[in-house]
């Protein structure tokens, strides 16, 4: 998927901003216009007022959007100052955001996909699932977290109509005691797919291209960095690519093919 040609400075207002998880938030921005324009997989730069020395802002991907509506949903972990503040917005309250930034995922019409996420990976994850759905593909979902109190995502994956939906934690607080690569070794053994697409810790995203690899599936990953300016410019998001050099994750991701990343 292209990048879109319309990334702009957008105002937004605070709809509502709830604890959903210890230290997860759910956020809804209303701002018509970025709702149109955003596509699966994208992200946005959000100013988060409160404190005038802080003057970067802050990338976030997107869980879904409402057209209609006019609202986008992000869901994020409390996890340093800035999210801090941003958890204490309340709604009515208002800022700006930069965006629709990046590269999303490729979606296409096809066979049976497989989507893994881990931690605060999921809501870009379950955005990629819905798109699938959406193109008529049968979509397997395996969530990974820390603990059942930190996990995000597992109703809105049944709420697609997933094939499977596997839950793991750390901890074996819920669902299967592991990691997300041990449940999707076990679905690999079970079905046949032409698609992974993934997003969550590095080394977990490493250990699902390199199952996908191994079984000769296709996979696209969505790059997790401090992509400070959104544009190119501060060369702070750099990805090391298997066949030498560097991209640019907010500008030529942040979803890769996996097979071109220096895991």
């Amino acid at each position: 998927m292209q990048p879109s040609s319309k990334v702009h400075l957008y105002d937004f207002e605070v709809a509502s901003n709830d604890a959903v998880g210890e230290k997860v938030y759910r956020l809804v921005m209303r701002s018509p216009e970025l709702a149109s324009e955003l596509r699966p997989g994208q992200f946005m730069n959000v100013a988060v007022p409160g404190d005038a020395s802080h003057i970067v802002r802050l990338p976030f991907s997107f869980a879904s959007t409402d057209p209609e509506a006019g609202t986008v949903e992000l869901i994020y972990a409390v996890v340093g100052e800035g999210t801090r503040r941003l958890s204490e917005m309340p709604a009515g309250s208002t800022s700006t955001v930069v965006g629709p930034c990046g590269n999303g995922w490729d979606v296409k019409p096809g066979g049976r996909a497989l989507a893994v996420a881990g931690g605060v990976g999921a809501p870009p994850v379950i955005a990629a699932a819905r798109a699938l759905a959406e193109a008529g593909r049968e979509v397997d979902v395996v969530l990974g977290a820390q603990t059942k109190s930190r996990l995000w995502g597992e109703d809105d994956a049944r709420a697609l109509g997933a094939g499977e939906v596997v839950v793991t934690t750390d901890d074996g607080s819920y669902g299967m005691r592991g990691f997300t690569t041990q449940a999707m070794e076990a679905l690999l053994a079970r079905h046949e797919y032409d698609l992974v697409v993934t997003c969550g810790p590095a080394v977990m995203m490493a250990g699902v291209a390199r199952l996908a690899e191994g079984a000769g599936v296709a996979c696209q990953a969505s790059l997790e960095r401090m992509m400070t300016c959104g544009f190119g410019a501060c060369s702070t998001c750099n990805v090391a690519m298997r066949a030498g050099g560097y991209k640019s994750c907010c500008m030529d991701g942040p979803v890769f093919d996996a097979s071109e990343v220096a895991w």
